[in-house]
């Protein structure tokens, strides 16, 4: 159907479907990092409560997204940057963990006591398997590449568990703008 140009000018302003452009704003990274640095410190106080780490780190994302929510309630935060701002928090939690460990080391008392636990920790998940492979990943671990190794795995669990609790409150907390 074709219409006229006098039918076109009785339309109103009201039947014309209004057009709201959205500009995709980046996220302002030194602000997030304030954000992202608040959860992981609330996290890691957690966990020397004795919150388990699977239990914290996705808090600790989820806590990213709402407090930088806070500091910019016109900001939606969806899945995506809310996992980025978990990552983040991921991150700077592992930072200030090893941190704190790592001062902890440096008093003899604490650092053989950090040792000994860590020792009868693996022990104990050695004895859980009758499997020599196992056993022996387990031995290999009471070295200092060892060590190291373990430190860098538990880095990226930390990130993981974070970026899903971020990508977790992006989504939960980007429902609320739509209502």
């Amino acid at each position: 159907m074709v219409t006229s140009p006098s039918s076109a000018s009785s339309l109103a302003v009201s039947d014309v479907p209004r057009i709201v452009p959205v500009i995709q704003v980046p996220m302002r990274w030194a602000q997030a990092l304030r954000s992202c640095s608040a959860a992981a410190m609330i996290a890691v106080a957690a966990m020397f409560l004795h919150l388990p780490p699977p239990a914290a780190l996705p808090g600790a994302g989820f806590l990213a997204v709402a407090f930088y929510r806070l500091r910019h309630p016109r900001t939606v935060v969806k899945a995506g940057m809310g996992a980025r701002l978990g990552a983040a928090s991921g991150l700077l939690c592992s930072m200030f963990l090893g941190i704190v460990l790592g001062v902890a080391a440096t008093v003899p008392e604490i650092r053989a006591k950090l040792h000994e636990q860590m020792l009868e920790a693996i022990e104990k998940a050695a004895s859980r398997s009758g499997d020599s492979q196992v056993q022996a990943a387990m031995e290999a671990l009471k070295t200092p590449e060892g060590l190291a190794m373990m430190m860098f795995v538990a880095a990226v669990f930390f990130i993981l568990l974070a970026t899903l609790g971020g990508a977790l409150g992006g989504a939960l907390l980007s429902r609320r703008d739509r209502t």
